[in-house]
């Protein structure tokens, strides 16, 4: 195999002459460098966009959730609890109860998902309580109020701040309201904290009370809606997930970060996949120069090619050289565009070349991370689509008959 691939060097390298065909390579390896390149960098924009989503997401979801398959709410039994706590890859757990709640303000009402949470071990399950920017997370019950935590935009929304006085109006009880046979069950809560998620989703729609207030306020008893998981290890949620699952059976639901947000991370990974085939064609149509011009060195060739046989060469000699120069030209191609892609990922990465307004976006720049299985599918996709184009014209170089190839030379 050592002398086919000698050929097929010589022939990308010659420098006799400058021919159309000399140019037509040229362009080939300039389009794959550039497909490959624009390949390279938005596989790891896409990968930088990915992880701040779930960054923002998981800084505020725990990892995994427990709830009732069935039923309004679940029971914190013993052998649960047990479970939990021997399995070494979870970090915390911890109960909560939410339901839809008004919070009623002199001025503005608003209709949000109340959590009832335990103050002292929220931080263990979730990084709420990291991102209070205004006052504290402290939600010390007293028999006239409780405490409670807006988001950043809910707070603005209702007009309030730190210290305001609001009330929060549970739909327990409702019912008997609307036939005037009862009232609502209410509580007043003073405004303890504010935090910021920079999830304005989050932050618009999310009210914490303490878990016994919550208790009282939609009326669970004994009960809770669900426990929070949070994990040594993020990337062990779906493992965890099955043994869990496995051991409480049918009657639990167990939901991980990834599940609490399908839809969201469907759009990007069918984005992601969009971005991926669309790119791939500008590394296609380059490869197509390749065919082209190979086909045309053929043509020129024919004399070279007729001695080779002649001089004992097999076809499958003559499909290697041929096959061996389009090669070349795909790896030359690929190896340039990974390089010049790695670059200017990095250039991002230290210096912000293509900033944010940090007044829109909660990050002041594009973001970008480098995978290594990005590389592989860029080199996978550039080496496979120059493969295929020397495919044809290597094959046609071997049809060629010795006689016919040198009998006009």
């Amino acid at each position: 195999m050592g002398y086919e691939r000698f050929i097929a060097q010589r022939y990308l390298g010659s420098k006799r002459q400058l021919r159309f065909i000399n140019i037509i390579m040229l362009v080939s390896v300039t389009g794959i460098t550039v497909g490959v390149a624009a390949l390279t960098i938005v596989l790891s924009v896409f990968n930088g966009f990915n992880s701040v989503v779930t960054n923002v997401l998981v800084g505020f979801d725990p990892h995994i959730r427990i709830e009732a398959a069935r039923g309004r709410g679940m029971l914190m039994t013993d052998s649960l609890l047990m479970g939990l706590k021997a399995d070494p890859r979870i970090a915390a757990a911890a109960p909560y109860i939410a339901s839809k709640a008004l919070l009623l303000t002199p001025h503005v009402n608003r209709v949000v998902l109340v959590k009832g949470v335990v103050d002292s071990t929220i931080d263990l399950v979730s990084g709420v309580k990291k991102r209070i920017v205004l006052g504290g997370f402290r939600l010390r019950d007293t028999p006239e109020s409780g405490g409670v935590v807006l988001g950043l935009a809910l707070a603005d929304r209702l007009g309030t701040m730190v210290g305001s006085e609001l009330t929060i109006v549970s739909p327990v009880g409702v019912d008997a309201m609307m036939t005037q046979f009862g009232e609502p069950l209410t509580r007043k809560c003073t405004v303890a904290g504010i935090y910021d998620s920079n999830n304005k989703d989050y932050d618009a729609h999310y009210a914490f009370i303490s878990l016994e207030s919550a208790r009282q306020l939609f009326q669970y008893g004994e009960s809770y809606s669900g426990i929070e998981i949070r994990l040594h290890d993020l990337e062990e949620a779906d493992n965890v997930k099955h043994s869990l699952q496995s051991r409480l059976g049918d009657g639990y639901t167990v939901s991980t970060w990834y599940d609490l947000h399908r839809d969201l991370y469907s759009v990007m990974k069918i984005e992601r996949w969009t971005a991926y085939i669309i790119l791939c064609l500008i590394v296609g149509v380059a490869t197509f120069n390749v065919l082209g011009s190979l086909t045309m060195g053929i043509i020129e060739k024919r004399r070279d090619i007729g001695i080779l046989k002649s001089l004992g060469a097999t076809r499958t000699s003559i499909v290697r050289i041929f096959m061996f120069e389009g090669l070349l030209v795909g790896l030359l191609g690929t190896a340039a565009g990974v390089l010049i892609g790695v670059v200017v990922c990095l250039l991002q990465i230290r210096y912000s070349l293509f900033p944010l307004d940090p007044t829109v976006y909660i990050i002041p720049a594009i973001p970008v991370e480098l995978r290594w299985t990005d590389f592989v599918a860029v080199v996978l996709a550039s080496m496979t689509l120059s493969t295929l184009a020397s495919l044809y014209p290597a094959r046609r170089a071997a049809r060629l008959l010795p006689v016919d190839s040198i009998r006009w030379e």
